[in-house]
């Protein structure tokens, strides 16, 4: 699965990153403290990041 981060939604929270249940594919990507989805390859599918983004900024791209 690709996920597609909105940089204008997303605030930089972390909190997609805590809520992935393997060591999360997402890295910091700017001053920002943006995100953006890395090592899709890995990714199980189980929506955990879609699902604890406060701002529901992501999403399948």
């Amino acid at each position: 699965m690709i996920w597609k981060v909105d940089e204008n939604l997303c605030t930089g929270c972390g909190t997609c990153a805590e809520a992935c249940p393997i060591e999360p594919p997402l890295y910091e990507i700017n001053d920002k403290a943006k995100y953006l989805v890395d090592r899709a390859d890995e990714c199980t599918e189980c929506y955990a990041c879609v699902d604890s983004c406060p701002e529901g900024a992501i999403s399948e791209g």
